[in-house]
């Protein structure tokens, strides 16, 4: 296993990652010439690609398409980091591959912290008409890189479980339709058996807290689109794993991902691996809150008997600084759902440490029949 410490990008942490930091602590360190503008943002930022490599298999990997999507982006400067470590591995994959990589797509949601660009567009549902400056830079890639594989690097929400069980989707991945019948293409299948060879790899790390995102088709997606343009293309979305809300230990299982995935490409290993065991990764579910609240009528008596209440996180950038602030997301039953934090009112120790959520115990008190 490679060690994920010994090639991650210290100056570059936490959940918050615009193109100012990654400019003054990262793209300063790599040769000039690894490095181009391939275009602007809406607001005129630069959009920047870094190359590596100089084999003939080319993989294409863009992250941050979202702008509060950062995690990937993370993960991606560590992979550039390890390719350029002069390690054995390292050297085979940029022998056989050439990577171009855009780290921040949209530099403008980065900065702002929000899923869209600076004209409110998902950019993820713009594949079709292209009407943003990022999108059309993106295509403009696509085109003219003309790419083998691709990776489309996100994140996902803390709410997705790996299937019906209580273990969060730390890592998912998808293989995206070409159509709404959602037929095995050889695009499909080969982007389906590169997943498998890096869930292999995860479940060493994470057993069961790999997931398999929904493969409904939408052609303005831009993986769906790119996936119907016979390239393999693979969604990456990095989850939640246990007391990580700043994702820095999801980004070393997303990292690993990255370079079994690059690894396999390289070495030519894509058929060692079966469609079959694609369908085996459990499915994402919604079945998680931060903080699942039972019995919340013992500190509420405006609550019928056994009422439970789902905390759900909204995140807000606040002068540099993501805070993490709690809203409730459903009220009832709850059967069959789990929290990343519990925490019973019936409990003595559980009420204390309820105690010291202050905004959340407000937030129970203020709830109405």
């Amino acid at each position: 296993m490679i060690n994920h410490k010994d090639f991650k990008e210290v100056s570059v942490y936490g959940r918050y990652v615009a193109s100012k930091m990654l400019e003054e602590k990262w793209l300063s360190k790599l040769e000039e010439s690894t490095i181009n503008v391939v275009g602007e943002s809406v607001n005129k930022k630069p959009i920047k690609s870094i190359s590596v490599g100089e084999g003939s298999l080319k993989i294409l990997m863009w992250s941050q398409m979202h702008g509060n999507e950062s995690t990937t982006t993370k993960a991606v400067l560590d992979l550039v980091n390890f390719l350029h470590s002069g390690i054995e591995t390292a050297n085979a994959i940029l022998e056989n591959c050439s990577l171009l990589i855009v780290p921040i797509l949209n530099p403008d949601g980065a900065e702002n912290y929000t899923r869209v660009n600076a004209n409110a567009v998902d950019l993820n549902r713009d594949a079709k008409e292209r009407t943003q400056p990022e999108s059309k830079i993106l295509r403009k890639l696509f085109n003219e890189f003309q790419p083998n594989f691709c990776f489309n690097l996100h994140d996902q929400r803390t709410l997705f479980s790996a299937g019906e069980h209580a273990k969060p989707a730390t890592v998912s991945f998808l293989s995206p339709s070409s159509d709404v019948s959602r037929k095995l293409t050889p695009s499909r299948e080969t982007a389906m058996k590169l997943i498998v060879a890096m869930n292999q790899k995860l479940q060493e790390q994470i057993a069961g807290q790999v997931g398999r995102y929904d493969d409904g088709f939408n052609d303005n997606c831009v993986g769906d689109s790119f996936q119907m343009s016979g390239v393999p293309t693979i969604l990456f979305e990095a989850g939640h794993y246990p007391n990580d809300y700043e994702r820095e230990q999801t980004r070393s299982y997303i990292f690993q991902a990255l370079v079994e995935g690059v690894k396999t490409i390289s070495e030519d290993a894509i058929e060692n691996y079966s469609t079959e065991d694609y369908f085996k990764i459990p499915e994402n579910q919604k079945l998680f809150y931060d903080i699942l609240i039972r019995n919340a009528h013992k500190i509420n008596s405006e609550l019928e008997d056994a009422t439970n209440i789902g905390i759900r996180y909204k995140e807000i950038l606040e002068n540099g600084i993501i805070n993490f602030v709690p809203e409730i997301a459903d009220i009832g039953n709850m059967e069959g759902h789990f929290g990343h934090q519990n925490l019973d009112c019936s409990d003595e120790e559980d009420l204390n440490r309820l105690k010291n959520h202050k905004e959340v115990m407000d937030l129970i008190l203020d709830v109405r029949k």
